[in-house]
């Protein structure tokens, strides 16, 4: 329904209440135009439907992949999409994530907490409704300034220019963005997991990523220490998450599964086998196991083709892999969740190397061809040391004389100026594109970004306003930056919403509003 169209349907509802006279039907158009999405899962079934359509591009052609920024509060994740639509004019193939890490290391009760599922559950679907509700109030705030633009095309008699506006406020581009949520490895059972997943897709979420960690041994997927558990157990929470999807009526919702395989040495539990070659038996054949003749006090066994195993256990009651194994195992997790209800996967790796996950994009897509990553470009590499390396190496091969390089100091700023250092960092600029094409990462993401961000703005000003600049150190390098590249947040007071809460004074109190936007209003300075 058009803009017009709402308010000639509701013009004709207050007609017939006599003591509504005081009820502006355009009024009520501009408020449903800026609240247009009701609830979370209004907002999980329109997501997921653009997800889809997505992953249906990317397929079709590889240069349609996806990003998205990790963010940890409602504002950061606004700000982004107004940055969005302000440089690129559309937020097409643009997402956000909600990294579990960023939740236990800010938002927990607790402090500051290691990415160990230690933190509180709510916490995750109380920040997934956060942040819609900052998205959906920048789209309050942009349609708010279209409608006083109109008011003000009309004041002047341009009934083009007001025509103009009328149109772009019916094709208005919402801030709404599908949200990536990590939900851990499930933070507990199975049942736990659905419960959990239950809260997430009401408060909006389309897509959520769960790990192949044990629950109350999980690790962050670049330390040491991760322990897997055996593909049925990983499934059944998959199969959980679906049933909340189902459940809730978002029937698009997607499910992306995570494996830390390549990282992981560790298991809890030898998975059960019903029969040589099932999925379990193919789990177990991964363990580091030696042959025993005698059966000692306590041993664990299992049999294989004819032989009695004992698998390596250690004190803390885990069993080790054998070496060498990790890719074998990614490999086998990715196409036995594919094939059991997964929509996108997620490979954890210990470095961004295109050839490295490109090999085991490889092996999965002979079994599943259109098998897509979601791929972390994760903070926990060292980017620059990585690629310089990685041209090194390269170079090395081709027969180039390197000997003024030294491998190991490539991270120094000596070589920032060197050929090589260039090519690494075009290397890295082609990172996400190169990938996209030769390894089947259909959504790119930065789960931290934001974290780093503030520590080192917030670094850079303490430095200097605490120094020798003073209050020039907060004018000259971050207010005046606002002003000369146009960040919405320079008007700190309209971004806050007061222009939307000096709208709606209108509508109530009529001439009687008191307003917060008149002549004595300093963010009048930054009209210019």
């Amino acid at each position: 329904m058009t803009y017009t169209d709402t308010i000639a349907q509701t013009q004709s509802t207050i007609s017939g209440q006599p003591s509504w006279d005081g009820i502006s039907a355009e009024s009520i158009a501009r408020m449903r135009a800026q609240n247009r999405f009701r609830t979370g899962l209004d907002i999980a079934k329109y997501t997921a439907d653009i997800m889809r359509r997505d992953m249906t591009a990317y397929d079709a052609n590889p240069a349609d992949y996806t990003q998205s920024l990790g963010c940890w509060h409602g504002f950061i994740g606004q700000q982004k999409l107004i940055s969005i639509k302000k440089h690129f004019g559309t937020t097409k193939g643009r997402y956000l994530y909600l990294s579990g890490w960023m939740i236990a290391a800010l938002r927990s009760e607790f402090g500051p907490l290691p990415d160990q599922s230690m933190h509180e559950k709510t916490s995750v679907p109380a920040l997934i409704e956060e942040l819609y509700t900052f998205l959906r109030q920048a789209d309050a705030r942009e349609l708010g300034m279209m409608f006083r633009d109109l008011d003000t095309a009309r004041a002047a008699g341009d009934a083009v220019k007001a025509k103009a506006i009328e149109h772009a406020i019916d094709n208005h581009e919402t801030h709404v963005v599908p949200i990536i949520a990590d939900i851990d490895a499930g933070f507990g059972n199975a049942e736990a997991t659905y419960l959990l997943a239950r809260k997430m897709i009401e408060a909006g979420a389309c897509a959520l990523q769960i790990e192949n960690q044990v629950s109350d041994e999980k690790q962050c997927g670049h330390q040491d220490g991760k322990v897997t558990v055996p593909h049925e157990d990983f499934l059944a929470k998959i199969r959980a998450i679906r049933y909340a999807f189902m459940e809730m009526g978002v029937e698009n919702g997607i499910i992306v599964a995570r494996t830390d395989s390549l990282g992981a040495g560790l298991t809890k539990q030898i998975a059960v086998t019903r029969e040589a070659g099932d999925i379990g038996d193919q789990y177990n054949s991964f363990l580091d196991c030696e042959e025993v003749t005698e059966v000692g006090h306590g041993d664990v066994l299992i049999s294989r083709d004819g032989k009695l195993l004992r698998p390596k256990r250690l004190p803390s009651n885990l069993y080790q892999f054998r070496p060498g194994t990790g890719e074998d195992r990614c490999v086998l997790d990715c196409i036995n969740s594919l094939q059991n209800g997964a929509d996108l996967l997620w490979i954890e790796t210990e470095k961004p190397h295109i050839s490295q996950i490109a090999g085991m994009v490889d092996r999965i897509r002979a079994v599943v061809p259109n098998a897509k990553l979601v791929y972390n470009n994760s903070p926990s590499f060292n980017w620059t040391l990585n690629f310089r390396q990685q041209v090194f190496d390269a170079w090395t091969a081709e027969g180039k004389d390197l000997s003024a390089y030294d491998r190991a100091k490539l991270m120094s700023v000596d070589y920032d100026g060197t050929e090589l250092a260039a090519e690494a960092d075009e290397r890295i600029r082609t990172f996400q594109r190169d990938a996209a094409a030769r390894a089947g990462i259909f959504h790119h993401l930065i789960t931290l970004p934001t974290y780093h961000t503030a520590a080192l703005s917030t670094d850079n000003l303490a430095r200097e306003y605490f120094g020798d600049q003073g209050m020039l150190g907060y004018v000259k390098n971050v207010q005046r930056q606002e002003i000369r590249q146009g960040i919405a947040c320079v008007k700190h007071q309209n971004m806050s919403g007061s222009d939307i809460g000096d709208d709606h004074k209108e509508y109530f109190a009529g001439e009687a509003a008191l307003k917060a936007g008149g002549k004595d209003n300093t963010m009048n300075q930054f009209a210019a």
